[in-house]
């Protein structure tokens, strides 16, 4: 009786990992050896305000929250003590500040995730950790759109000052 009792209570426990998986539009697996319950707290508080969490499971009933959703590329990561960051909005603010807290407190290691339903490595995940906060890459958009129309007023108006011109010098050889 008490066995089916665990058994249950896990099975809800992966359940309930199946379902931040499939919420989460991005998913990082992260060894947090050497890593103090401080140091976590302080981590989570961050990540909060960036609508994600961060929390320490079982490798079993990861993989198969994982294999549920259809994630078995992710079987590697899965050793050692384990965390995983499920991040809800912003896919590249919580992996920085991931990133960033690793390297500032030189404790744990992050080991690979999921952005946008797709398998990401250390190397992707470090990548995507250096890109500049979403307002700065809109910002490179919209002045990328403005500067051709700039170019194209100056244009414009260069043909407009030559036209002038060429009626100064009309004006100036008729008037002499």
């Amino acid at each position: 009786m008490a066995n089916a009792k665990v058994i249950d209570k896990k099975q809800q426990l992966v359940d309930q990992l199946k379902e931040k998986i499939e919420k989460a539009r991005v998913l990082v697996i992260s060894d947090y050896r050497g890593v103090t319950v401080s140091e976590i707290t302080g981590l989570r508080r961050k990540l909060l305000k960036e609508k994600s969490e961060f929390k320490i499971v079982k490798n079993t009933l990861l993989q198969r929250a994982l294999a549920a959703s259809g994630f078995t590329d992710l079987d590697q990561h899965l050793s050692g003590p384990t965390a995983i960051l499920f991040g809800y909005q912003d896919p590249i603010a919580p992996i920085k500040l991931l990133v960033e807290y690793v390297e500032e407190i030189e404790k744990g290691q992050v080991k690979g995730g999921i952005v946008e339903r797709r398998v990401v490595d250390i190397k992707g995940i470090a990548a995507l950790s250096k890109l500049p906060p979403k307002e700065v890459l809109i910002a490179k958009v919209i002045g990328g759109f403005k500067s051709p129309l700039y170019g194209l007023v100056n244009v414009l108006q260069g043909n407009i000052r030559k036209l002038v011109y060429v009626f100064n010098a009309v004006k100036d050889k008729k008037s002499s």
